[in-house]
């Protein structure tokens, strides 16, 4: 199986994706082209024209109430009538933040959501009184207000303003007055005296130490991801795989046993059945979908984790988290979810009563193809079992890498969305046509674990696997035919890639080993 399938991933990024597009149409530095063309003045800047807005969402009501004088008098009406515009701004952001997976409201819909909470004309007290956070009117916050105390996740409604605020507009440890968190390129951190240092170590001090135990760049990332899994610790490390070595040391004890799953990652399980049998560990295998299995293990043996992907690599098996989670707490043993095939968008594993989420950032997270990282979220107790064995061996996030991927953050949760939607059109696609013998999408109903996928996934992901009618050269040629796809490993990034896992990922592998995994 594993010799004619492909794995394909594919995205597309319309005009909608552009960030600043999504408030173009309220934005009054709009040229007349970026309407219709010279002859056709921006809809947006036509004072009392409401046949013009009817397109946008708007009735009858117009947004931008003008006075007649409005030209010759650049006093306080003006400013109160631009404010209009700045408010309108931020709802037409907050618009983005909805998650369908397949198709965006439109903005007569989206109209009556967040702006339903804003005055369509707004005199300067009601502008200056509040800003909108997705449809949510806040107090605004001032330099004197409790930002410190303030929670991400209480303020920000949605994943989409959490990826781009969370660690960052309520206080970080940078002093700085930069919108972007800067980069702090250090291997270490001094202390004013023998006084500060020893506050430092009793915890009455807030500080860093030494490159290897934490950076300021590096904590607004964790902060970040927290934020979205609604955790309250996560570590960053310097890969996906770094991240899982570091768990499965640091969590399981010699002589102990994990439950896996027979679809998973190949690298994880490489290092499960090559190397924890060194420290007398033992890895049970079973079906994702087999709950007695896991029932006999968690019976049998003193378990101390179960640890697999949800979807997984290369099926995207589907393990219902809920309740693998309740069986697996009624034993004493941690559950651990690697959600790479997810994202923190698509899916709340600890929400779902996972102990610990993994992600390799360097996919979906990251999101351009061009920085590594790993990251595993969850309670406090946990999380500090796994920073101190990380602390000794290293594998740290270079401060660069985390700023990177705090940017690639900033657009997360609408490349999701796209990618959620060009996925499932083309499995759609692929599961008709007559030279694809089968697809393997969790958002089709024809998944084995679609009824899962659709309970505990608001997206079904942007990677589709597929078999082709055909041996290991017909399905080579295919690849070879694609004129848009790169054939490389990896996805979660802009561009569409292609690999045939057979050749890329199983290449040198022992046949008795891929029919294990498959």
């Amino acid at each position: 199986m594993a010799v004619t399938s492909a794995s394909c991933h594919f995205l597309a990024l319309p005009k909608p994706f552009i960030p600043s597009a999504a408030a173009a149409s309220f934005d009054p530095r709009s040229t007349a082209a970026d309407h219709g063309g010279p002859d056709k003045p921006s809809a947006c800047l036509r004072p009392g024209s409401s046949s013009s807005l009817r397109h946008l969402g708007f009735s009858s009501a117009v947004i931008l109430r003008f006075p007649p004088n409005f030209v010759r008098q650049l006093s306080a009406k003006a400013r109160r009538n631009c404010s209009n515009i700045g408010v309108a701004q931020i709802v037409a952001a907050s618009w983005s933040n909805n998650t369908n997976p397949v198709s965006p409201p439109s903005a007569a819909a989206a109209i009556d959501g967040p702006l339903a909470a804003v005055p369509l004309v707004a005199d300067a007290d009601s502008a200056a009184a509040a800003v909108v956070f997705d449809g949510i009117a806040s107090p605004p916050q001032t330099a004197d207000g409790p930002k410190a105390a303030a929670s991400a996740s209480a303020i920000f409604s949605s994943d989409g303003s959490l990826a781009i605020h969370a660690g960052e507009r309520f206080g970080r440890g940078i002093v700085t007055d930069g919108i972007t968190t800067p980069i702090v390129n250090t291997s270490a951190y001094w202390f004013k005296n023998s006084d500060q240092l020893l506050d430092f170590k009793e915890g009455r001090h807030t500080s860093y130490e030494y490159g290897r135990y934490g950076n300021p760049t590096t904590t607004v990332l964790e902060e970040k991801i927290s934020a979205l899994e609604r955790a309250e610790s996560t570590l960053f490390m310097a890969s996906g795989m770094n991240a899982a070595v570091c768990l499965l040391s640091a969590l399981v004890p010699a002589g102990g046993h994990i439950v896996t799953t027979t679809d998973f990652y190949r690298k994880t399980r490489k290092y499960m059945e090559n190397e924890l049998p060194q420290k007398g560990i033992r890895t049970i295998v079973i079906d994702p979908a087999d709950v007695d299995s896991l029932k006999a293990a968690l019976d049998k043996h003193n378990v101390s984790l179960f640890f697999t992907e949800t979807p997984t690599n290369p099926f995207f098996r589907c393990v219902d988290i809920k309740l693998v989670s309740e069986l697996c707490h009624s034993k004493g043993a941690v559950v651990c979810i690697d959600g790479t095939f997810a994202s923190p968008i698509n899916q709340k594993a600890l929400m779902l009563g996972a102990d610990l989420v993994l992600h390799s950032a360097t996919k979906f997270i990251a999101g351009h193809n061009d920085v590594l990282g790993g990251c595993i979220s969850g309670s406090e107790k946990l999380i500090s079992k796994i920073r101190l064995y990380h602390n000794v061996v290293g594998g740290v996030l270079n401060p660069n890498a985390a700023y990177m991927i705090i940017r690639g953050m900033k657009t997360l949760h609408l490349r999701v969305q796209q990618h959620n939607s060009t996925a499932l059109r083309m499995a759609q696609f692929l599961e008709e046509h007559p030279k694809i013998i089968r697809v393997y999408y969790p958002g089709l109903p024809s998944h084995p674990e679609h009824h899962i996928a659709k309970k505990q996934m608001t997206g079904f992901g942007g990677v589709v696997s597929f078999e082709v009618d055909g041996d290991f050269r017909t399905t080579m040629k295919f690849i070879d035919s694609l004129k848009i796809p790169y054939n490389a490993p990896s996805f979660g990034g802009c561009e569409s890639i292609i690999d045939q896992p057979a050749l890329m990922s199983y290449w040198y592998t022992p046949l008795n080993f891929v029919l294990n995994c498959n």
